[in-house]
């Protein structure tokens, strides 16, 4: 793909590595949503910190566990998903550990971890992606937003319609790197509001290339001359 020999040469190769255990990631995933890296991280760790292992989280209080997750915003909402993936996973296969999966094909894995409370097609992606090195490529705002305006989906294609569309298009052995490179295109040239296109290295074969308000600059004004003061007449001297 073009795109991504360009992407690769402008922000550097990244070869597949895997991120953590499945049940580690999911539960990441979830604490994620809607929210940033530097919050959600902070989340999992305070998580980590209270309840060491997820067999305890699961019988834990839902205050215990948005206490823990305030960071990651939605806590009482994201607790609630927590707590039932648990206990879920729990009652089915006896402890909080979703390492069976591994055992199981792509599909079948994708239809369990949707089944499962507060999971839509990115979160299970990222499971599939990060954890299980499945090709299947998670699609989050930034890839959403690159990939449309690079005219790799149609301008009204939802971001839950876009993992079917940019499956078609992306080969299996490059969903990695296509997906981190994108997500590193939309955070340092293509942004949402003023994208830097004078400086993205897919400006010539970008359709939306130079369609936005070009990013502002900090004007630099001239600097003001130090102030003298006046000086001071005592009246004895008038």
């Amino acid at each position: 793909m073009t795109v991504l020999r360009r992407l690769e040469k402008a922000h550097g190769k990244r070869p597949w590595r895997l991120w953590g255990r499945p049940l580690d990631e999911l539960i990441g995933t979830v604490l994620s949503q809607n929210t940033n890296d530097r919050n959600s991280d902070a989340a999992m760790e305070r998580l980590r910190r209270a309840m060491p292992d997820w067999d305890r989280a699961a019988d834990a209080s839902l205050s215990t566990i948005a206490a823990a997750i305030r960071p990651a915003g939605l806590h009482r909402q994201k607790a609630r998903s927590i707590r039932a993936i648990l206990r879920r996973v729990c009652a089915e296969r006896g402890r909080a550990d979703l390492d069976f999966l591994r055992r199981w094909p792509t599909g079948r894995i994708k239809e369990y971890l949707l089944d499962l409370p507060g999971v839509g097609p990115k979160t299970a992606a990222c499971v599939l992606l990060f954890s299980l090195r499945r090709p299947v490529l998670p699609v989050d705002t930034h890839v959403h937003r690159v990939s449309r305006r690079l005219g790799l989906i149609g301008p009204r294609t939802t971001a839950e319609q876009a993992h079917d569309v940019l499956a078609a298009v992306v080969p299996p052995r490059k969903v990695y790197a296509f997906h981190v490179l994108l997500i590193e295109h939309g955070r340092k040239v293509c942004h949402a509001r003023r994208p830097e296109c004078g400086v993205c290295a897919l400006n010539d074969i970008c359709p939306s290339a130079f369609t936005f308000p070009a990013p502002r600059r900090p004007e630099s004004r001239p600097m003001r001359p130090p102030r003298v003061a006046a000086p001071r007449t005592r009246k004895g001297n008038l």
